[in-house]
């Protein structure tokens, strides 16, 4: 008799932690699983994705983006009705205003946060048992699992520096304390899981994202769906338009190398709520022409492949499948010395690691414009860096004997 798996998530927008279930799905053996899909809210583009032997439990499945206009407003009328569904919040309204106080007083008002679990509890229930069910991803999916899943043992990933993206003991009601095992993505990301919940750290192991390598290199030869300057150099960002990923600093990063003199193109490809302002942002500095914020596209390999530089100065990260990609494609690369890219760019030796101010940024981007026997030396190091997902499977493997 195959194990059931259960994997649940919030969202299946074509970001990273989405992107790393979706290969984790594809490396577990059918002939041994029997393995089943929650979405929380039933929406994302990454659906197609799904390998076919997956049962997904949603009834109804949007597979808009969740950051396109028809996306945003079918996700809406979802949450509204999640809200009420179940009267979750009216059971939930204590919870909802105790936490929205703490927010308050930490000046940083998350919306989604604060419904999450409003969110769960409005939720289809099913009464299946699993052997093994697992909370992908934070948030709602991991109240989900802990309240609502019947399971044998119940597994939670973390993918984000926890107290820089806003969670709390109080918003979890300490859920994790009855999980079985958490994954973290890092070892960076784990210190700050434990800095939170130290009773938990004999609980806690690093499960490194999965990627498709084959996948990622095969489609690299297609064509863009957008064409990148012949001229000059072409820098590449890939991820959504948030706060986190620091695209605001970008701007005048770019600036001052155009200050400098330097013939540059900044291609980024992502959709997300700080679209506007960017766009704006890029308007006011005089660097819109070199600034390119082309939203989110089905296949980024091809842009990869064409870039001269790929550059993740973000503010904080877990650990970026975005970095990841390029250095299974070869690219030269600059990230901003902070959590999870720590951990992926080995600075001096594969990439750079840069302070996260526009004059780090460009200064990073300048030094391998002006020398490019060092840019190839970081192309030929991330070609050449190892990926083995054996000891990643054989946790999930692990969790049922």
């Amino acid at each position: 008799m195959k194990n059931k798996i259960l994997f649940v998530i919030n969202t299946l927008g074509r970001a990273g932690a989405e992107m790393a279930m979706t290969a984790l799905m594809n490396k577990l053996d059918e002939s041994q699983y029997e393995i089943s899909l929650y979405v929380m809210l039933a929406q994302g583009e990454l659906i197609k994705d799904i390998p076919p032997y997956v049962h997904v439990i949603n009834k109804n499945f949007c597979d808009k983006s969740v950051l396109s206009s028809q996306g945003k407003k079918n996700l809406n009328r979802l949450i509204l009705k999640k809200i009420f569904a179940h009267g979750s919040i009216f059971k939930n309204i204590f919870y909802v205003i105790s936490v929205l106080f703490s927010m308050i007083k930490k000046h940083r008002i998350q919306p989604d946060k604060l419904l999450w679990r409003v969110i769960s509890d409005g939720s289809d229930v099913t009464d299946e048992e699993f052997d093994l069910a697992v909370a992908y991803i934070e948030g709602a999916s991991a109240y989900y699992v802990h309240d609502h899943v019947k399971a044998k043992k119940k597994v939670g990933f973390i993918h984000i520096d926890y107290s820089k993206a806003g969670y709390t003991r109080k918003t979890d009601k300490n859920c994790y304390d009855d999980f079985d095992r958490i994954f973290t993505v890092s070892d960076e990301v784990k210190e700050c899981f434990i800095s939170v919940y130290p009773e938990l750290e004999e609980k806690t192991k690093v499960f490194h994202n999965i990627i498709d390598e084959e996948k990622i290199i095969s489609k690299s030869s297609e064509k863009m769906k957008y064409k990148m300057s012949d001229k000059g150099i072409r820098l590449l960002t890939v991820g959504r338009l948030t706060y986190q990923k620091g695209y605001d600093v970008a701007v005048y990063a770019l600036k001052e190398l155009v200050n400098h003199g330097f013939d540059v193109n900044w291609y980024i490809l992502g959709d997300g709520p700080e679209y506007q302002t960017l766009a704006a942002l890029a308007v006011k500095e005089g660097i819109d022409s070199r600034f390119h914020l082309l939203g989110a596209v089905d296949n980024p390999y091809p842009y990869y492949k064409a870039a001269d530089i790929y550059v993740h100065a973000t503010r904080f990260e877990g650990k970026s499948i975005a970095i990841q990609e390029a250095q299974v494609l070869g690219c030269a690369i600059i990230a901003s010395d902070c959590s999870g890219n720590r951990e992926q760019i080995n600075d001096g030796v594969d990439g750079i690691l840069c302070g996260f101010t526009p004059a780090g940024i460009a200064d990073g981007i300048e030094k391998l414009i002006t020398n490019p026997a060092l840019a190839t030396k970081f192309r030929m190091a991330s070609a050449e860096k190892q990926i083995n997902h054996l000891e990643e499977l054989q946790n999930i493997y692990g969790m049922m004997r």
